[in-house]
């Protein structure tokens, strides 16, 4: 099979250099060539969709070629000779991937997503081909087995993890193994490909139309508006259009007075994949992870969750889950109170026999919170313009505790009009590297928010880092300010963190600069500057009123504020079902994996087992198992959990700048110094003890952060 899928590329490839050619011919390839745009930007305004193609094949002959250099070379194996080599083999794929794959996710039209097919099979042929190349990685052993000792710094944790990924991808395997390996790799390639283009259609397909205003009461007219235009940018078979977003539970539904609409519109989110309609991920997720489990096996471990998690901070399943269980264990009873609160507050109106299910949740609470704190999303959205919480609030406290400067690039070409470029100046004046901010959903953007880069830092390449943020916040009409929830501000928030994370990096290597660390370690930039957008002093910067320019009123701030923590169970309760669901199928052997018909019950009895499937508190996974990106199209596998355990890690960050003072430069140039600007080049737990002070984190300011 294998030999076959390559051929079939090998001929497709001969095939798309053909047809490309010419073209090619009467221009040079911007993707090829050394971007002239400051600091190295792609350049948009040159670059076609027809440049994808040739580019990777490009780019992926000279890595070939690259690496044949390194494993001819007669001379014995050095750190120069092998590991820089290997290091700088792959420079210009790098930047060629980049660029295409911010697209597939951002902007993926149907011309991306075609190339996105062809391209993903043979980058996963030369991962295969370089992982279980023996004289390469002989070379690469002999220097770790003979200069590891004598190397310091970086130079010594840049080999120790090239030959742990050579190890950990199965270098040591016998022939046969590697052979089934390289199976493994490709089809799960194939499988993650069709996955995202599954869910996507999916998600867009699920969609609610309404047909008459009235049906739509308890939304804002700005809400209304977008329902609107929703409907007529997906094809106008209804005047309104509800909206799917990645999440189970839907932001829409806190506002919607209608009962059988908000029921139909949480039966879209979570029924979109499941099969109840066109669309069923079970036959990939039921695939995926039995392949998972047989690579984990190949390699020793009992299951994938025990081979994905050693190399992170928590190290195994047990850590894991007994993380999990004392946080189930405080939570079940305040979630149990606090579903009762919400359902006796709702019988008040709708009568003792009352049942609150999940699409009751959001709504009600917001009208308990309305009743007990006077405040809700439409009294406090008028303070929250996209563009201020940017330029005011996040760009404002990373000056205050960074140093640092935005200038907006209008001379930077984007790959989409809705983004925004600037130069990010550090405190003494120099350029420390570019960020673009996408802040708009659209049909060919997948759901959620994230951190990314068209360029990592490193001092060996002369490199500064060009980061960007993807959001999804709805657009408002031309010449209306686009106004957003507070989950939406602190996502924001949330996101340039992780910018922060990239564009602080102070590293000589691509491979260990910026955001590459463990996964139950990366999230914690982004969830400590999280911290600033309640911070007074910022949160009165970025607050102002979009028609009259007026701070959020006292009385008003207090009242939102207050409101953060209101009834927190439910964010926490979704969490960790989708870490539970997450991690129970990753703890499976590849024989246990259910059958595509006992999918759906697998999750459910996996939430029994935990704890957490109380039919008296209907609080749903984050994710259900058919569209939980994160596990089966991103690289969350066996490591959803992570969002929680870093979450305790940023409190704990977060705590020590409260008892300093929040944005005193001092403490933001200790924590540049200690962690932001380190990449992975230290043990990631020493550089959390050498800024906090502590040995281990502390746990339990977790469940007080978050108001239980």
């Amino acid at each position: 099979m294998i030999k076959k899928t390559i051929l079939t590329l090998s001929i497709a490839s001969a095939m798309i250099m053909s047809f490309t050619a010419c073209e090619q011919t009467q221009r040079e390839n911007p993707l090829l060539a050394e971007s002239e745009l400051p600091f190295g930007a792609p350049d948009f305004s040159k670059i076609q969709v027809t440049d994808y193609m040739p580019a990777f094949l490009k780019a992926i002959e000279q890595n070939r070629e690259a690496i044949k250099q390194i494993i001819e070379n007669s001379d014995s194996a050095t750190f120069e000779n092998t590991i820089l080599a290997y290091e700088n083999s792959g420079r210009l794929l790098d930047r060629v991937s980049r660029v295409f794959f911010a697209l597939t996710e951002a902007d993926k039209t149907d011309e991306i997503g075609e190339i996105e097919k062809t391209v993903q099979p043979l980058l996963t042929d030369l991962e295969n081909e370089i992982s279980f190349n023996k004289p390469l990685f002989e070379r690469i052993k002999k220097v770790y087995d003979t200069q590891y000792e004598s190397l310091q710094g970086e130079d010594k944790k840049l080999l120790e993890e090239i030959y742990k990924d050579f190890v950990r991808k199965g270098a040591l395997l016998s022939d046969d193994k590697m052979a089934r390996m390289k199976e493994i790799n490709l089809r799960i390639s194939e499988l993650q490909q069709q996955w995202g283009d599954s869910l996507q259609a999916a998600t867009n397909d699920a969609l609610v139309w309404v047909e008459k205003e009235e049906e739509l009461a308890g939304l804002s007219e700005a809400d209304i508006a977008q329902c609107k235009k929703d409907a007529e940018s997906r094809g106008g078979k209804a005047p309104y259009a509800i909206v799917i977003v990645n999440t189970t539970q839907q932001p829409l539904l806190a506002s919607l007075d209608n009962r059988e609409l908000r029921k139909k519109v949480f039966e879209a989110s979570v029924h979109r994949a499941d099969g109840t309609g066109k669309y069923n991920t079970f036959p990939l997720v039921c695939e995926i992870a039995k392949l998972r489990a047989e690579k984990a096996e190949i390699m020793g471990y009992p299951n994938y969750a025990a081979y994905s998690l050693e190399n992170t901070m928590a190290k195994t399943p047990v850590n894991v889950y007994a993380f999990l269980m004392n946080l189930i264990k405080a939570y079940v009873p305040k979630a149990d109170a606090e579903t009762k609160a919400i359902e006796d507050f709702a019988r008040k109106s709708q009568g003792a026999e009352f049942q609150l299910q999940a699409y009751d949740y959001f709504y009600y609470s917001a009208k308990m919170k309305k009743e007990l704190l006077n405040v809700s999303d439409d009294e406090v959205k008028p303070y929250f313009n996209v563009d201020s919480v940017l330029f005011n609030g996040v760009f404002y406290a990373a000056n205050r505790v960074y140093g640092l400067t935005f200038k907006e690039r209008t001379d930077i070409p984007t790959y989409h009009p809705d983004m925004k470029v600037f130069e990010v100046i550090d405190k003494d004046g120099k350029t420390l590297g570019l960020f673009y901010g996408d802040y708009y959903r659209r049909p060919t953007k997948r759901g959620g928010a994230w951190m990314d880069g068209f360029q990592k830092q490193s001092r060996q390449w002369n490199q500064l880092p060009i980061i960007f943020n993807v959001c999804n916040s709805a657009k408002a009409p031309e010449g209306q300010p686009s106004l957003i929830t507070w989950d939406e501000v602190t996502t924001m928030f949330h996101e340039f963190g992780h910018a922060l994370h990239g564009l602080l990096s102070n590293c000589q290597y691509n491979r260990l600069s910026g955001t590459s660390v463990a996964r139950d370690f990366v999230e914690m930039p982004s969830q400590f500057n999280e911290s600033f957008a309640s911070i007074p002093e910022v949160f009165d910067h970025y607050a102002h009123h979009y028609k009259t320019g007026d701070p959020m009123p006292a009385d008003l701030k207090e009242r939102m504020l207050k409101s953060i923590n209101f009834q927190p169970c439910y964010a926490l309760g979704e969490n960790l079902a989708a870490t539970c669901v997450d991690l129970a199928w990753h703890m499976l052997a590849s024989k246990d994996i259910p059958t595509v018909d006992k999918a759906m019950e697998f999750e459910t009895e996996s939430l029994r087992k935990v704890g957490l499937l109380n039919p008296f508190i209907p609080i749903p996974p984050r994710y259900h198992t058919s569209y939980f990106n994160h596990v089966w199209g991103g690289g969350y596998a066996a490591g959803y959990y992570s969002y929680l355990w870093t979450e305790v890690l940023a409190v704990n960050i977060a705590d020590v700048f409260a008892k300093r003072g929040p944005l005193k430069p001092e403490t933001g140039q200790d924590l540049r110094e200690k962690i932001l600007s380190r990449g992975n080049t230290g043990d990631l737990m020493q550089m959390f003890t050498d800024f906090t002070g502590m040995a281990q984190p502390d746990a339990s300011s977790l469940l007080k952060a978050r108001g239980l």
